[in-house]
């Protein structure tokens, strides 16, 4: 039988707030970010993301749900409040911005009301491709995937894939023009 943390995890239905390991989760890295939001110590990272950190610069605030979920590469930079829901996966690619606000979500929520009331919800993986940039305010919903080389506009609500080599802005984000990268 499944744990509610390999539920999540594999995008089935599970229960967040009444599965103790997954509280505990997140009331142990929330203890992590408070001291890294007070001190801006960029040591506290590693003990968010466990994994190496080559580059990686992020300014406080941030959030997130669980930190072990986000995987971050090279040279990414986060700017004031961001917040990551990562209940899924969230892949960071290489050389990426990602500007003030911006909200990252893989938790949803059933659209049935009594599945919804009972307190079960899933998640969809995020990944973000290498070289792109993130406007501020931007939301990027559960299960999207923006591709290399992508600037997303401030304000954009993202709601289902952007291709590579775009420029996506609006609400909902819609690709407005290719980029030619020579």
């Amino acid at each position: 039988m499944k744990t509610e943390y390999e539920k999540m995890i594999s995008g089935e239905l599970y229960q967040a707030f009444k599965d103790p390991e997954l509280v505990k989760m997140r009331e142990n890295v929330r203890k992590i970010f408070r001291t890294f939001n007070s001190t801006a110590d960029q040591k506290y990272l590693k003990d968010i993301f466990q994994q190496d950190l080559d580059g990686v610069f992020i300014e406080p605030p941030f959030q997130c749900d669980y930190g072990i979920n986000i995987e971050l590469g090279k040279n990414v930079y986060m700017n004031f409040g961001v917040t990551i829901l990562d209940c899924a996966k969230v892949k960071i690619e290489d050389n990426c911005m990602i500007a003030p606000n911006v909200q990252i979500y893989t938790a949803a929520h059933p659209i049935d009301v009594k599945t919804r009331n009972s307190g079960l919800e899933y998640a969809l993986p995020v990944t973000i491709g290498q070289n792109c940039w993130i406007g501020g305010a931007s939301v990027i919903l559960p299960g999207v995937t923006i591709g290399d080389n992508c600037v997303i506009g401030a304000g954009s609500v993202v709601t289902k894939d952007i291709p590579a080599n775009s420029i996506a802005v609006g609400n909902p984000a819609r690709v407005i023009r290719n980029i030619q990268n020579d």
